[in-house]
């Protein structure tokens, strides 16, 4: 593998790296907020509180945004463009966060992070693969899905030290605000990244931008030549093939499929844990420092089971790895609620919660992203992947939105102990397990043109 083109992949995936640190990082402020500006309280008569609508999930409602639309900015703008504007997006938010003196204010730098999370989740897959060639691209887009964990981790880690460091009234500002020197190294070196050769192809761009570009991504004369025609051929196929919609009823199969692993991705509970580590470590007996360390493990145990999973997907398959996380995620969840409800010792649950983490990273972390991408025909692919994207975080928003009105506890429902929470989690992944057995299908080894014929409706597509 050329150097030259791993070094643009790995700049590009780097926004995986501030999607990782911004999901997380959140969790090493979650409780400093609360007691700063008393945002636990109910609105109204409802079940949401304040701080879980505006201080926990408005981040996540950014992304759904960001992924429901970040194709617009990739086609109009390009891929290049666009990511350069996600780590601006970035930048932003971490300042703005870290200096904000009211939680309204606050909230709505939050949501602009996610917007950049979101839209990240579709333009650094989308160029990472029109740079990459079919021998290399699988191992390159992987550098995202790392650059996402390696985030998590470093989130964890930063957020550990910061807290023992500073004191608490002060710390949960650089938790934040540390953000923006990645999100602005990532700027700056996204500035120096070619264009994507499809996208210039696709806008009608100058041939010799298209060889320039080729060029940069390491190609000698030859292998440019070769790539230019190929672009070409593939372009003049696409325009002159008919304009089909997602929604058509042809693609109800892959829909319905997207639909439920993401679902499915968000009822594990993992965003839930990945979020309130610190504070359910809390409520196991842990000290506030020690909760912030022991956070620094899920982090670990995260990074290296992706590597696991990264390994297996093409040997394995994408259900293999399914079943071994649904079954891990049931046995998990389960003790984890044991535990609280027993009142085991803090380790225990630790322990399990470990197993929770590995569990999902083997499973539904190394194969969701994948599976999206494959399951849609060609010509729909883009629309899909958001289709799936948005459903993955706006289940993610809302678990993150009512998570406070059952953990909490000064307020939760189970505030006395969150056992049932666990329960429900794992009782989803029940489901989850059922629904691989007799509805996923095994992806492993097929083409993507193939598994269009197989999983489009051959009934629908003749109206």
């Amino acid at each position: 593998m050329d150097n030259r083109i791993f070094r643009i992949s790995l700049t590009a995936a780097l926004a995986g790296f501030l999607f990782g640190f911004d999901t997380v990082v959140i969790s090493g402020a979650n409780q400093p907020i609360k007691e700063i500006w008393d945002t636990n309280w109910f609105l109204g008569d409802s079940i949401f509180t304040f701080h879980g609508i505006f201080i926990m999930s408005m981040a996540l409602w950014g992304t759904v945004l960001g992924s429901l639309f970040g194709g617009v900015p990739c086609d109009r703008l390009g891929r290049k463009k666009t990511l350069l504007w996600i780590g601006i997006l970035y930048f932003v938010s971490a300042v703005g966060s870290a200096l904000a003196t009211e939680p309204y204010s606050f909230s709505f730098f939050r949501f602009i992070g996610g917007v950049g999370v979101g839209a990240s989740s579709v333009a650094a897959p989308i160029y990472i693969s029109e740079i990459s060639t079919a021998d290399n691209r699988g191992r390159l887009t992987a550098l995202y899905q790392f650059n996402i964990v390696f985030g998590i981790l470093i989130a964890f880690i930063s957020n550990y030290l910061i807290g023992m460091i500073f004191k608490e009234d002060i710390a949960w500002r650089w938790m934040l605000g540390i953000e923006g020197l990645p999100a602005l190294i990532y700027t700056l070196m996204v500035l120096k990244i070619p264009n994507s050769p499809r996208w210039l192809a696709l806008k009608g761009k100058e041939e010799s931008l298209i060889i320039q570009s080729l060029t940069s991504l390491g190609n000698d004369q030859e292998q440019t030549s070769i790539s230019l025609t190929k672009i070409k051929a593939a372009l003049q196929e696409t325009t002159e093939k008919t304009k089909e919609k997602l929604f058509s009823g042809k693609y109800n199969k892959p829909l319905i499929l997207a639909f439920l692993i993401a679902f499915f991705n968000q009822l594990s509970g993992i965003n839930f844990v990945l979020y309130y580590a610190p504070e359910i470590l809390e409520r196991a007996g842990l000290a506030s420092g020690e909760s912030l360390f022991s956070s620094i493990s899920i982090g670990i145990i995260n990074l290296i089971f992706t590597f696991v999973g990264i390994a297996l997907i093409d040997k394995l398959g994408r259900k293999q790895l399914m079943y071994i996380g649904s079954i891990g995620y049931i046995v998990s969840l389960a003790m984890v609620g044991w535990c609280f409800y027993s009142g085991a010792s803090s380790t225990l649950l630790l322990i399990f919660i470990l197993v929770f983490i590995a569990s999902h990273a083997v499973g539904q972390g190394a194969v969701i992203w994948v599976f999206i991408s494959e399951i849609f025909p060609n010509k729909v692919r883009s629309y899909g992947q958001s289709w799936g994207t948005g459903t993955h975080w706006v289940f993610a928003a809302l678990i993150t939105l009512l998570t406070p009105t059952f953990l909490d506890a000064e307020i939760g429902i189970f505030k006395e102990n969150p056992w049932p929470i666990f329960v429900f989690f794992s009782f989803m992944m029940v489901l989850q397990l059922l629904w691989v057995m007799f509805m996923m299908p095994e992806t492993k080894g097929v083409s993507l043109e193939e598994l269009g014929r197989r999983l489009s409706s051959k009934k629908d597509s003749k109206k």
